[in-house]
């Protein structure tokens, strides 16, 4: 009787050490791999960028966080996400806002905030690039910050300064 008693007991304790590990680990529904979060995240800039091509204004800007920054490719626009709002309205009205096709996008960094850059074309400006932080804020995805530069060949990088240039002194004179 003895020998099975001791038996007993030590299958108690196995089990009870091995169930105990068990609710110490985080739970697997809640785990998300890195393949996961990269799924996520270019879900959440292909969606962007396919609600700003279809118009979508209300789930184009609530894929930013509420306090974003977005930066255009004049040097004025700087804008806060609400000033951004604003801006873009006019060009949602109709349904089509503007359309950058994705061409190549990298990530970097890691835990709840991650950089990118990509490059995107588009008909009117060509090969651009955004680049931009996005941050996992209440167990979603965010755009954080966001800036679009156009790309300028070198070889014609002198002549398009030149133009810059002249364009910031016709500003000056008015």
């Amino acid at each position: 009787m003895k020998k099975l008693f001791k038996k007993e007991i030590k299958f108690l304790i196995i089990f009870f050490v091995f169930s105990s590990n068990l609710y110490a680990l985080p739970s697997i529904k809640g785990v998300l791999t890195a393949d996961d979060e990269s799924v996520a995240i270019d879900a959440l800039l292909d969606g962007l960028h396919r609600d700003a091509h279809e118009g979508n204004f209300q789930t184009y800007f609530a894929r930013y966080s509420s306090d974003a920054v977005f930066l255009g490719t004049d040097k004025t626009e700087r804008w806060t996400i609400e000033e951004f709002k604003t801006y873009a309205k006019p060009a949602f009205a109709d349904g089509h806002g503007w359309t950058y096709a994705v061409v190549e996008r990298n990530w970097e960094g890691g835990g709840n905030t991650r950089w990118f850059d990509e490059i995107l074309f588009n008909e009117k400006l060509g090969h651009c690039r955004g680049t931009g932080v996005v941050q996992l804020i209440n167990g979603e995805w965010k755009i954080a910050h966001y800036a679009l530069t156009m790309l300028v060949p070198n070889a014609i990088a002198a002549d398009v300064g030149s133009q810059t240039q002249e364009a910031d002194k016709q500003e000056i004179i008015k």
